[in-house]
């Protein structure tokens, strides 16, 4: 066991896995890399603060304690740990990346795996929830929060050890044929069987949408007109964004697992497809929530709080009520009074899905 640990604290190891497997070591701090690493921060903090807004709103308001609003809060805290490993990861890479040590380069790339994959997992609970919101017309009960809570404590034990096995021992340390180009100490194997999850979860996702699409098409659906075209642009704006943001970094894993070293240069510039993925985290809110006109209210009181003319209690300065404070409901709303539903309303416009 002490054999298979103990080079994890060797500081020369980083540098020589990459001696092996890239073409250069110019890790010079050049201007262009520079501006594209505080680009790359700055995305990184509007993502923190979009998904920050959005937790704060789903804790805040007990109408969001619903599976739906859950499920997206929980999607918000992967994407803004996303963004938080993203940023240390950019921070310590260049010439900070051949004075670390293996175990301190696998907590770097492990952290960014974890979140990511998490995300991934997220956006996958969500379809399942509303697979079963919208195909099955069933609504998760109080009854059903057990469940819904051990899937999404499922999908962060399943990223914890999926992100942990390479600094458990599934690695190259001392197996310099196997390493992966893009990331010089993880094992070829273990970089085809992440990309094969999640390639896995990607048709899971689509399956998911393409059924919900058939239903909601379907001449017996109980949606109407308007209702069916919003939903139908929703989901493809979904899967528009999924597909174009991980199959990338998707293409560049697999090209990775099939080049032998030295051999396809582009594995050389993978950071920016990787980079391109976290956009993902970027657009998931806007994605899941700016459609929600409830959501969007309550992320947005903040910005109202701080207008010029308008106390926090919703007071204008000469002592009226700031009556476009007070909390809002739509007609349908209050029409079923104690009996509206807990699911998210979706909206284009004015429609509601």
């Amino acid at each position: 066991m002490g054999s298979l640990y103990s080079e994890y604290l060797n500081p020369n190891k980083v540098q020589e896995h990459y001696n092996y497997t890239k073409e250069t070591l110019d890790t010079q701090e050049t201007t262009s890399r520079q501006v594209a690493s505080a680009f790359i921060v700055i995305l990184c903090c509007a993502i923190v603060v979009e998904n920050l807004l959005v937790l704060i709103a789903v804790a805040r308001n007990s109408k969001f304690h619903s599976a739906m609003y859950l499920f997206l809060g929980n999607l918000a805290a992967s994407d803004l740990l996303a963004g938080v490993a993203f940023v240390a990861n950019t921070l310590l890479s260049g010439s900070v990346t051949l004075r670390l040590t293996p175990v301190q380069w696998f907590a770097r790339e492990g952290s960014a795996f974890i979140t990511l994959s998490a995300s991934v997992f997220s956006l996958l609970a969500i379809a399942i929830e509303r697979h079963v919101a919208i195909a099955k017309v069933k609504l998760y009960g109080s009854d059903k929060s057990c469940r819904m809570l051990l899937l999404i404590g499922a999908s962060w034990l399943i990223s914890l050890v999926l992100g942990g096995l390479p600094i458990l021992g599934w690695n190259c340390l001392g197996h310099l044929e196997a390493c992966s180009t893009v990331l010089p100490l993880y094992a070829k194997h273990y970089v085809l069987c992440v990309v094969t999850i999640f390639s896995i979860i990607l048709l899971a996702i689509v399956a998911l949408y393409v059924r919900i699409y058939c239903v909601v098409r379907s001449s017996h659906a109980d949606v109407a007109g308007p209702q069916t075209l919003a939903l139908l642009k929703t989901v493809t704006i979904v899967l528009g964004v999924f597909i174009v943001c991980w199959l990338p970094a998707f293409s560049i894993l697999l090209l990775d697992y099939a080049c032998p070293v030295h051999s396809c240069p582009i594995l050389y510039k993978a950071h920016y497809f990787f980079a391109f993925a976290t956009l993902n985290s970027l657009l998931n809110p806007v994605i899941y929530t700016w459609r929600s006109r409830d959501l969007r209210r309550e992320v947005l009181r903040p910005l109202q709080c701080w207008r010029p003319g308008v106390g926090v209690q919703g007071r204008r300065r000469d002592g009226t009520p700031g009556h476009h404070l007070l909390p809002l409901r739509s007609s349908s709303s209050l029409e079923r009074g104690m009996h509206m539903p807990t699911s998210p309303t979706f909206l284009e416009g004015n429609t509601v899905v």
